[in-house]
């Protein structure tokens, strides 16, 4: 059954009875006691309330279709976390640019937002949500709380296991704090709830965080590929924690490449294998046969229903003479395009055919002179909502869809293992060639397009990285990493809100920390330029 663990939100809505209101201010998330006993008294409540801590990740509300908000002043489908996470990591980059003129979201694109754009403000308060949700369930969980409650034994252990993946589900959430936001409020299970406002910690002393969370978790989740589909287990550990190290040097100026490849071949060791037709990775039927993916955000178009996460990738996707009825959606909303840089990455040369590289041109131009105007840019055919055998999702109105995100995949974890050899703390080049051409033959369908040991350095890499990862919201932090986010070295249209781009200031690496939480908290400081 489609995204089964995550259904058990429709049928058990607890935990948004405590968070509802976060009202932008952290000090004020407070949860309601008569509530929180009733609830945690009873052992056969747990899993639904960690199931609200995973499903935070994919809806923006209790109800279907997002309604009754987890956080105040946005729509709930407009401001869910995927949807957030996936624009803000993919709309300033050369992977993305959207049609509509929302207040903010053109600025997103250009690269000029300001500290009071409400699209970087919904996501910092998601990741504020998500930690809440997180704090919340740990501090219920610990051991002493399940002693007074006589919870013993196997249900004891079952508790303490899910109390981990909540910390893993913080980590995550963390994690994105760090990179987005550099130095920001921090908030635990031990900390007094609605008493102070939160101190600020730095962006080091995060990094230092999430990574003993996370060394911490390596022994303590369950085995790779063990757990139910959709929740973390230790290789999901080791995947965040070689993210985590390979932008050590953009967090904490020192470079960590070493541990890239210890955890990267933790993971690829893990028995993890590539999906034979890498198209099927990202179909309505993806959780089925898929032992690529190492952790996803789930949807199910009849019990997990949003305007954000995969359907609104989905549906912004579709527009001019795209037939919506093939991605297994009723229309088009006329939104996402990518600019003509990420085309290029594919060149069809000698017959040969990169498959990842597929890309709606009917009706459409490559160069982009006006972003509202959707036949500007070529859309990219790689979600659908159709199973591998041509069958639309599960929703039968045709609004929402059953199409899961892969977070964390196999082949991820290959770019990062070469990419951390190329910049020359251990591993193996020829290692690191197999994996990078591992890729390649999946994509091409033969060696036709396979590389060699010349042909490897770290220009390729981030260029196999958009080939092989576009839209899966890994490009802001990759271009970061590799010097080119803001430099004028790389430019694709309109960034920086020229139409044939331009550099801008390197504070743009961060975003601003939202103006509203600034007034609330005196602990926190903006980020520096904004």
């Amino acid at each position: 059954m489609k995204s089964k663990y995550i259904k058990i939100i429709a049928a058990i809505g607890i935990l948004g009875f405590s968070l509802q209101s976060c009202e932008r201010d952290l000090n004020k998330f407070e949860s309601s006691n008569v509530v929180s006993k009733t609830v945690y008294a009873d052992f056969s409540n747990y899993k639904g309330v960690l199931a609200k801590c995973y499903a935070g990740l994919a809806v923006g509300g209790q109800n279907g279709g997002d309604g009754a908000a987890d956080i105040g002043g946005i729509d709930g489908g407009m401001s869910s976390y995927l949807r957030q996470y996936f624009q803000l990591q993919e709309l300033p980059t050369d992977e993305a640019v959207i049609g509509w003129g929302d207040a903010g979201l053109p600025d997103l694109h250009n690269m000029n937002w300001s500290s009071n754009n409400q699209f970087i403000t919904a996501m910092y308060y998601r990741i504020y949500y998500q930690i809440t949700l997180a704090n919340e369930f740990i501090r219920e969980t610990s051991d002493g709380k399940l002693d007074s409650r006589g919870i013993t034994g196997q249900d004891a252990e079952t508790a303490r296991l899910y109390r981990n993946e909540a910390r893993f589900l913080r980590a995550l959430s963390y994690y994105h704090a760090l990179d987005m936001f550099g130095n920001v409020p921090f908030v635990d299970e031990n900390t007094e709830v609605g008493v102070n406002p939160p101190p600020r910690i730095t962006r080091e002393k995060l990094f230092e965080y999430v990574e003993s969370e996370l060394k911490d978790l390596e022994t303590k989740l369950k085995d790779p590929r063990t757990n139910e589909y959709g929740r973390a287990d230790k290789a999901a550990v080791w995947m965040l924690l070689a993210k985590l190290y390979l932008n050590a040097e953009v967090y904490t100026g020192k470079p960590r490449y070493d541990e890239v490849v210890k955890y990267t071949e933790k993971v690829i060791n893990a028995g993890y294998s590539l999906k034979q037709n890498y198209g099927e990775l990202f179909l309505a039927d993806n959780n089925l046969d898929n032992n690529e993916v190492i952790f996803s955000i789930n949807f199910d178009g009849v019990h997990t229903q949003t305007w954000g996460g995969a359907t609104y990738i989905i549906h912004a996707g579709i527009g001019g003479k795209m037939d919506a009825s093939k991605f297994g959606v009723n229309g088009g909303w006329w939104g996402l395009r990518t600019t003509k840089n990420l085309v290029d990455k594919f060149p069809d040369t000698e017959g040969s055919k990169d498959h990842r590289g597929v890309f709606f041109t009917d009706g459409q131009s490559s160069d982009i002179n006006d972003v509202s105007t959707f036949t500007d840019g070529y859309p990219l055919v790689k979600f659908k909502n159709v199973t591998k055998d041509g069958k639309p999702g599960s929703d039968t109105s045709g609004n929402f869809v059953d199409t899961d995100f892969p977070l964390f995949r196999l082949a991820d974890a290959y770019l990062m293992y070469a990419e951390a050899v190329l910049r020359g703390d251990g591993g193996s080049t020829n290692t690191a060639l197999m994996y990078v051409n591992k890729l390649r033959e999946r994509a091409y369908g033969n060696a036709s397009g396979d590389i060699t040991m010349s042909q490897l350095n770290l220009d390729f890499v981030l260029d196999e990285r958009a080939r092989e990862l576009a839209w899966e919201a890994t490009r802001r932090t990759d271009l970061i990493r590799f010097g080119k986010f803001t430099s004028g070295s790389y430019i694709w249209a309109w960034k920086g809100g020229v139409k044939d781009g331009a550099s801008v200031d390197d504070y743009r690496k961060l975003y601003p920390i939202p103006a509203k939480d600034l007034i609330s908290n005196p602990n926190l400081k903006q980020n520096e330029g904004y």
